[in-house]
């Protein structure tokens, strides 16, 4: 059975995974002068997935803060 506690165990690891897609992008975006506005985009649009994690994450602890 799946708990609370395990679905946020999971976005924990989405978001890590978002983290390190986003910082890719900000290298390639460095690197590349041809699709460096598209690869920027691509970082903050990654980014603002990540956060949006993040606040789930947030929502989903149990018990006092």
């Amino acid at each position: 059975m799946t708990t609370v506690d395990d679905v946020r165990q999971e976005l924990e690891r989405l978001s890590e995974l978002l983290a390190d897609l986003a910082i890719d992008r900000l290298h390639e975006a460095l690197a590349s002068t041809d699709e460096r506005d598209r690869l920027a985009y691509e970082e903050r649009q990654i980014t603002r997935a990540r956060n949006a994690v993040a606040k789930a994450i947030n929502l989903l602890r149990i018990g006092p803060a």
